[in-house]
Parts: C-alpha cells; structure tokens; sequence
C-alpha cells in the first residue's frame, strides 16, 4: 500500500509546474489541431475533491502541452452547487462555443446522457470521472469501483466495531450514481455481518454545513447508532464534529481524505480514511484524453483508481503527498521530512 502512496506522490510531485488556467464559460478560439480545449465539468466548486482534481487537469495540461508540442486548455466549467440539469446545459454550452472534448463527473445520470449523447452525436467526444454515466456514449471512465468502495467502507467499519452494532449510511446526493452504488456495497457487506445492523441511509446537499448537520440529527434521533459509514467525506471537511462525536462510543470509516479531515484521524475520531487520489481524476484523465483525441490511441473504457489506507500510521506520507499536489491547507505537524521512514499500514 505505501509502495503505491510513494509512486503517486512521486507522479505528483513531477507535474506539478507549468500550469494552463481555464477560460472559463466565455468563448473559445476556433478548431485549431495544435489546440485542444478540454470542458472540465465536475460537480460543485465547493467540494474540495474537485478543487484538486482541477489542479490535477491543469498540471497534466501543462505538461502534455510541452511534451506533444499542442495547446491543452482546461475550460472550468463546474457549477457552484450540484446541479444536473445546469451540468446539462454547460455540456450544450461547451459543445457551441468550440470544445473539442468534454469531461464531466456526473451529479445525475439520468439528466446528463441525454447531453452527453447530443455532444457525442455533434462530433465532441466525452469522458467520465469520479460518477459515471454508463448508458450515455461517452468513450471511457476514470474513477473507483463504487461498490467495491462501499465495501471496504463497511469492512473497516466492522471490524472498528468488533463486527456488532447499529450502522448508519452518510450518502450525500440521492441522485449520485456513484454514491448509489457505495451505498449497495455497504449494505452487501454490512449483511456478511449477523450482528451488525443498518438504521438507514441519510441523504443530504453535498456541503460540509448540511453533512455535519446530518449527522447530529441523525445521531439524535437514533442515540444507539454505533457507527457511521460515510461514502463521501462532506462531513469532516468541517472541525464541527469534533466535539460531537465520541470516538469512544461511535466508530467512523470514511472515504476522501483531503487535509481538513486529517484532524479526524489525528484524533482518533475516524480511525482510517479511504483516500481517493482525487488530483489523479484530473491528471489521469486528461492523459487519457490526449491518447484518445490526440494521439489515436485506444484507451480502456473502464480505467480504476485505487483507494489508499490512510490512518495515523502513514498520515505524514500522505499529507506530504497532498502537499505535492498543489493543496495548501496541510497542517505543517503532519508533513513528513523527505528522509523520514514511511510505515506501513
């Protein structure tokens, strides 16, 4: 596991350079085969996991652009709030002011194909990330196996719990595919587990407030929950639940890892964090893009990203890696000297 944590780091660390900013929603210059302009259109800009993964998108950008002598431009067109009807229209949108490709993590399947099948049909590839679209036309996907993700949630989770308990799902966006399929690998686990019991799946707007508000309302109603199983970690990019939660009493496993969270586990709070690379759902897929678009290339249609075992055992590591992905929020008391030993999980 640190093998991989130490060759992501690495990957970080020789991207990050030359950066080419978005042009954000205006126009773009005309079909140019020394220009490539890539609509970048994830799901909120108040999610920090997107934050990076347009910092990933930009880095690739700027060093495919020297390395094949063309012009990559990162065009940001992600919406404040989730939303996948207006994600439906920045598609369109992209499509008539000149993209040449779309990327795009999905807040709602249902409402993005039909866009997704349009672009494609008008000559403008599309590819996935981080939630997919499996029924649209796009070319390829980049992302974690969510059921398996959901999995690994709950395997954590039970054995923090002994293997007994009441469990509660945090799942943010009803309409997510990718957070539906999380929430089935929890309960498959969940029910290899006799002892183990699900009180339900709480949905809620992907905010930090409206997570953590979430939880507290939950854990009020139901003041024998055992645990949490939080597919997505909107919650803890907020300090609020450090004084609402007993780590004594309640166990939490939880995917992301971005440094607001790292405090959690500092704490004892989580005992592990799932981290996703989510700086490589940029820099990976716009890597695929140039193989694809590009240079010809076939590419997998499915392309995995693995999660990492984030705990207090390899915190540094994995804070220093954050750091060398462009994040600026790392509390300097976890960042590992380049010569210290890593441990491993």
């Amino acid at each position: 596991m640190m093998a991989r944590i130490r060759r992501l780091k690495t990957l970080a660390l020789s991207v990050l350079g030359v950066f080419v900013f978005g042009t954000g929603c205006g126009g773009t210059a005309p079909p140019d085969d020394n220009r490539l302009v890539i609509s970048m259109i994830a799901k909120s800009t108040t999610n920090p996991v997107f934050l990076s993964s347009r910092t990933g998108a930009e880095a690739a950008a700027g060093e495919l652009s020297a390395e094949h002598g063309i012009d990559i431009v990162i065009d940001w067109r992600t919406p404040p709030t989730e939303d996948g009807q207006v994600q439906a229209q920045r598609i369109a949108q992209a499509v008539n002011e000149g993209a040449d490709v779309v990327l795009i993590s999905c807040s709602d399947a249902a409402k993005v194909t039909g866009a997704i099948n349009d672009a494609v049909e008008r000559g403008v590839p599309v590819m996935t990330f981080d939630s997919d679209a499996p029924e649209s036309k796009r070319f390829a996907f980049f992302g974690v196996d969510d059921i398996k993700t959901g999995g690994l949630i709950m395997e954590e989770l039970a054995k923090a719990m002994d293997g007994r308990g009441r469990v509660a799902i945090l799942a943010g966006n009803q309409n997510a595919p990718n957070l539906r399929k999380r929430v089935e690998g929890v309960l498959q686990k969940a029910a290899e587990y006799p002892e183990i019991s699900i009180v339900g799946t709480f949905y809620h707007i992907e905010t930090p407030q409206d997570a953590a508000a979430e939880v507290v309302r939950v854990n009020n109603a139901y003041p024998d929950i055992d645990g949490w199983a939080m597919v997505g970690g909107w919650a803890l990019f907020t300090q609020s639940l450090l004084t609402d939660l007993d780590p004594e009493r309640m166990k939490i496993i939880s995917v992301d890892a971005l440094p607001p969270q790292l405090t959690y586990i500092e704490q004892g709070i989580v005992p592990v964090l799932w981290g996703q690379p989510t700086y490589l759902w940029g820099y990976e897929s716009v890597r695929l893009i140039v193989e694809k678009i590009h240079l010809g290339q076939d590419v997998p249609v499915i392309n995995p990203l693995e999660l990492v075992h984030v705990s207090q055992n390899n915190l540094g590591e994995w804070a220093t890696m954050l750091q060398g992905w462009g994040f600026t929020d790392v509390p300097e008391r976890y960042l590992q000297a380049e010569d210290s030993p890593a441990s491993d999980d």
